[in-house]
């Protein structure tokens, strides 16, 4: 993932049930700065800690992606087949070629393992270039202001830089040259519908998904466990929702 930014991480992991957690910190933020009662934490404090929560997730949950069977091996992440190719892997089955299809979908979570390689930097980049701005828009708007603002500035952008690293993984690690067998096989059976998916897409939004779960986890230890607060600055800013 040579150039995701920090829109990518915040956008996807308050999606689903890390929109929830996320929302509690700053639906508490709000009320504490909009009352006056933040006593001398401000917003730079608040944004500072944002992004350093984000750093931990990056530092502590999306290496472990990075792994030999890090997608593959856990099941929160591991790719599975999209609803197109669930039929040529049953086929293929039933004609004896198990092992081919299991490989396929093994590819796919090697190639997601080789994208995540290259992200670390470009999450810190990202991170970094937080403005106060950003954060103190996200602190007092409406409840989904954070995934409204990151979703509207940066998905479409994002997609478009992570998407030919996929693709650069999926040849990396042998993805194209197997599902290539895989769909020249399934075609040339008789009375099926041909297929020509697009696992670079497919590939690169799932690969997204498994990162961001992954960063949700560290920022859900963070907000309901002191002990993951390794910081005073993450102990001050995060108490508030405590």
């Amino acid at each position: 993932m040579k150039k995701l930014l920090l829109s990518v991480l915040i956008a996807t992991a308050v999606t689903t049930a890390a929109n929830a957690q996320l929302k509690s910190i700053l639906s508490k933020a709000k009320e504490k700065v909009a009352s006056g009662s933040t006593g001398s934490l401000g917003t730079s404090e608040i944004g500072s800690a944002l992004k350093e929560a984000l750093n931990k997730g990056v530092t502590e949950q999306v290496t472990k992606l990075t792994a030999t069977d890090g997608f593959y091996k856990n099941e929160a992440v591991k790719i599975l087949l999209p609803e197109e190719l669930q039929k040529v892997d049953k086929k293929l089955r039933q004609v004896g070629l198990g092992s081919l299809a299991d490989e396929g979908i093994k590819v796919l979570n090697r190639a997601a393992e080789d994208a995540v390689k290259e992200g670390t930097p470009i999450f810190v980049n990202a991170i970094t270039s937080m403005t106060l701005t950003d954060a103190k828009g996200i602190l007092m708007g409406a409840d989904n202001s954070a995934t409204a603002y990151l979703q509207k500035s940066t998905s479409t952008p994002l997609y478009a830089k992570f998407s030919p690293v996929v693709k650069t993984s999926l040849s990396t690690v042998g993805a194209d040259e197997v599902w290539a067998k895989i769909i020249a096989k399934y075609n040339a059976l008789p009375l099926v519908t041909k297929v020509n998916p697009d696992l670079t897409d497919y590939v690169t939004n799932k690969t997204m998904d498994g990162v961001f779960k992954m960063i949700a986890v560290e920022e859900k230890n963070i907000r309901t466990n002191i002990a993951f607060r390794t910081s005073d600055l993450l102990k001050k800013v995060f108490a508030m929702q405590d």
